[in-house]
C-alpha cells in the first residue's frame, strides 16, 4: 500500500482522497535544512506519535508512541543526533524540533523516513506526516485534518510507503 501525494494539495490512499497541505516552497528533489520545501521521492514510514493528554490512543497497525513532554527530533545539521528523536534536557546546545506543542499539529504524527538510514547532514529532518486545521502550509512536512489521519491509521501498516511527486 503506497499513500500519494499526487500535488500539493491531494493526498491519495486506496480509494480515499483527502486534501493535504505541503512546504510553503513546494516540493524538491533537493532538500536542505529550513528551505520549506517538501521532498520528492518514495519512503518509508515510522512510528506513530499521539499526544495521550489530548486524543485516545488510534488504531493501527504500525508502533504508536506518547508524546513525552521532554521528547524532540532534532533538527541541528551540527548534532551526532541529526534528524533522530531525542530527550530533550535543560542546557540543550542542539536545535530540536519539539514535539509536545502548545498548537495541536503534533497532537497526531507519523515519522516520514526522508534523509533518515544514512543520515546527510544539511539535508533535511522532521518530515512529519501531521495534523492541520487550516491546510496552511508547512515548513517541509505533509499535513491533513484530524478526521482523515484517524482513517488513514487504520490503513496503513509497516510495508506502507509514502510516495511524494
Amino acid at each position: 500500500m503506497t499513500i500519494i501525494i499526487k500535488n500539493k494539495e491531494t493526498l491519495l490512499i486506496d480509494e480515499f482522497k483527502f486534501k493535504c497541505s505541503i512546504g510553503k516552497k513546494g516540493f524538491t528533489k533537493n532538500k536542505t535544512e529550513g528551505d520549506y520545501k517538501t521532498p520528492i521521492g518514495i519512503f518509508d514510514l515510522g512510528n506513530i506519535y499521539y499526544r495521550s493528554d489530548r486524543i485516545e490512543k488510534p488504531v493501527s497497525k504500525i508502533k504508536i508512541c506518547k508524546i513525552k513532554k521532554n521528547m524532540g527530533w532534532c533538527d541541528d545539521p551540527k548534532s551526532k543526533k541529526y534528524n533522530k528523536l531525542i530527550k530533550i534536557k535543560k542546557n540543550s546546545q542542539s536545535s530540536y524540533e519539539k514535539l509536545y506543542r502548545k498548537d495541536s499539529k503534533y497532537d497526531l504524527l507519523i515519522l516520514i523516513k526522508y534523509n533518515y538510514k544514512k543520515v546527510k547532514k544539511n539535508k533535511g529532518s522532521a518530515i512529519f506526516l501531521h495534523l492541520t486545521k487550516d491546510y496552511s502550509a508547512t515548513k517541509g512536512c505533509v499535513a491533513i485534518k484530524k478526521k482523515d489521519f484517524l482513517i488513514l491509521n487504520k490503513l496503513i501498516n509497516k510495508k506502507t510507503k509514502i510516495k511524494i511527486t
